[in-house]
């Protein structure tokens, strides 16, 4: 391994770099490139982008965010998204990332690393265990795909298609109608939403690859998805609904005509995105016969640092805090809010 060199990308680095995330199965949606534009331009968080070279061949690669939160930083891969990691040709090299990840941690004073695998990694990390995938193959025949579903579930979803709903699949002409029905469904949640820019630079940066669907009953929008293709899989990134139009079941509606335009643009999986063990999301995900598997966040810590976590007592009684305020507040302040919460 004396040949190996660890050097930190500029930006004349990009199409290696995005090469080698074409031809590497290991490699997901979260290692390209212009994810880290997205966190530059949405957030102001610098991005340390660690490349692995032999020679002039690329053999592993990091991208690692540093978010710059109040009174404290962090080194992520990837913050606000599902996975991320280390991704090398061999475990040696990816052990000669992580030992650069560690000396950058130290650059940048951070206060833990986060790496944020999707299968097992033998490095020394401390696992956070709450956060669950969810991925569902897909039956290329609609009967098939109905048959499938468990009875229960095939009877909702027929009883979302009596009501008369349509669903439209598009790009930049659908945001606004999306993120709409994201902000309002944030606020029921008692969670922060993301910034309209932050949905506009994805859909800027991966033209070809977002969508987004939007669910309607008549002119009236009772659902949205934020939908983006990665090879052979498109997953639901973010999906929201609206609480007055409950009754029409828009969730499934929403969901069985995803399932249906995927099967339709020939994607083999649907990832349902990342829940918390045991919530009322990640029950919804397995109705659809999904099937779970633990995502294998890990974490280098300071010395007094802990484990980010969610579902703590005090993030229940700022949920419902949160819950109470008006909207036109949380629509203002949740952007803002959103980047200082580590570990979402």
């Amino acid at each position: 391994m004396s040949d190996i060199r660890i050097h930190t990308c500029n930006e004349e680095d990009w199409e290696r770099w995005d090469q080698f995330v074409i031809s590497r199965a290991a490699c997901t949606n979260y290692h390209r490139w212009s994810w880290k534009q997205v966190f530059q331009q949405v957030f102001g968080w610098p991005a340390i982008y660690l490349l692995a070279e032999e020679g002039a061949t690329v053999r592993g690669i990091l991208p690692l965010i540093w978010q710059k939160c109040l009174f404290r930083s962090y080194l992520s891969s990837m913050p606000h998204l599902k996975g991320g990691g280390i991704v090398g040709d061999d475990p040696q090299i990816e052990n000669l990332l992580f030992a650069s990840a560690l000396e950058a941690v130290r650059q940048t004073n951070a206060t833990y690393l986060e790496l944020r695998h999707l299968t097992q990694h033998d490095l020394p990390l401390v696992p956070r265990q709450d956060k669950v995938g969810a991925v569902l193959h897909i039956e290329a025949d609609s009967e098939e795909r109905l048959r499938r579903l468990e009875k229960k579930t095939r009877n909702l979803v027929r009883r979302s298609l009596s009501f008369g709903m349509t669903a439209e699949f598009g790009g930049r002409a659908l945001l606004a109608e999306f993120y709409d029905v994201y902000r309002h469904n944030m606020h029921d949640l008692g969670s922060p939403s993301y910034s309209h820019h932050f949905f506009s630079e994805i859909l800027s940066r991966f033209p070809h690859e977002t969508r987004i669907c939007v669910a309607r009953k008549g002119d009236e929008t009772v659902a949205a998805a934020f939908l983006i293709g990665f090879r052979r899989t498109i997953e639901v990134a973010w999906a929201s609904s609206y609480r007055k139009f409950l009754s029409l079941k828009p969730n499934m509606f929403l969901y069985w005509s995803v399932l249906t335009f995927a099967a339709e643009q020939g994607y083999e999986f649907l990832d349902f995105g990342r829940s918390s063990r045991g919530s009322g999301t990640y029950e919804f995900k397995l109705q659809w016969g999904a099937v779970p598997s633990d995502l294998c966040w890990g974490y280098w810590l300071k010395h007094g640092a802990s484990v980010p976590s969610t579902g703590h007592n005090g993030m229940q009684v700022a949920s419902r805090m949160w819950q109470r305020l008006p909207v036109a507040v949380t629509n203002v302040l949740g952007p803002r809010l959103v980047a200082h919460i580590p570990g979402v």
